[in-house]
């Protein structure tokens, strides 16, 4: 059996060490806690607003009631639009 030359176990070694330090590096980024502005709260759509009693997409008009959610049907050529509230 052929004997190793020792530069090339050395090179081995920092090959090992370089290898444990890149994955040590990855675990503690993915387990150290974020340090950054605290989150912003997500904005609610219209329909998840509980204030908002009615809202339109121009296509149909949705209102809430003590009843629960009715939704008006589209018309044949609509065009939809983002949500927006348009009753509080």
């Amino acid at each position: 059996m052929a004997e190793l030359r020792p530069d090339r176990s050395r090179d081995a070694a920092f090959a090992w060490i370089a290898a444990a330090a890149t994955l040590a590096t990855i675990l503690v980024a993915h387990v150290a806690p974020a340090r950054g502005p605290a989150p912003q709260p997500i904005a609610l759509s219209p329909a998840e607003d509980p204030g908002c009693r009615e809202w339109t997409d121009s296509c149909r008009v949705c209102t809430r009631d003590a009843d629960g959610v009715h939704c008006s049907t589209p018309g044949f050529a609509c065009q939809r639009e983002a949500l927006r509230c348009s009753a509080r």
